[in-house]
């Protein structure tokens, strides 16, 4: 019979997550993640198998909370939808000029890094991105139907050059670009939008 687990699991992948988040996949070792843990290695790979397989969990995990965020953010009503949008940009600007860390988003990084050579990671960060970027549609269709924005704008495309330009920000930030630079590019996205006549 198995002796039942003595460890806050959710803890021990929350510290995880902040070892490859700041130190990424190929320059964090399982010793390090032990030792942060307390854990023994033994328990670690007990609990979650190898390196790659704690990178998985944690990697899917911080995945879907980037996705309900998101749906969190961008849900509501059609009256609204604009307003929503418009937020979503700004505070996309916003944290990522606050990230002064410059670790960026663990989901780009996790991709960058390893999508690559794991197949793994690369359809979880697809997948990611294709949630991204149907909430951004659901949203834009919204503006549509509430007027905001042309009823003849194709709403894929248009949620495809907004994730391109959220992630955009996201890799500028990383790189250092200032707040004011960040928040005029979120302006200037929005502006470009088709926008029905006043």
């Amino acid at each position: 019979m198995a002796r039942p687990r003595k460890f806050d699991e959710q803890q021990v992948l929350d510290t995880a997550r902040e070892r490859f988040w700041s130190g990424g996949y190929a320059a964090t070792r399982m010793e390090d993640i032990a030792e942060a843990t307390g854990l023994g290695k033994g328990s670690l790979y007990g609990a979650f198998g190898g390196k790659q397989k704690l990178f998985h969990r944690v990697f899917d995990d911080y995945c879907d909370s980037v996705v309900e965020a998101v749906s969190l953010q961008l849900g509501g009503s059609d009256a609204d939808a604009y307003a929503r949008l418009s937020a979503h940009v700004y505070a996309v600007a916003a944290a990522t000029a606050a990230d002064t860390a410059r670790r960026g988003c663990l989901l780009a990084k996790g991709a960058a890094e390893l999508a690559e050579h794991d197949e793994t990671v690369a359809k979880r960060a697809r997948a990611a991105m294709e949630s991204l970027q149907a909430l951004l549609e659901n949203d834009i269709a919204a503006c549509q139907r509430n007027g905001d924005i042309a009823a003849d704008a194709d709403t894929g495309k248009l949620a495809a050059l907004a994730l391109a330009v959220l992630r955009g920000m996201e890799a500028l930030g990383k790189a250092g670009a200032s707040e004011e630079t960040l928040t005029d590019i979120a302006s200037a996205a929005l502006a470009a939008l088709p926008r029905t006549a006043p």
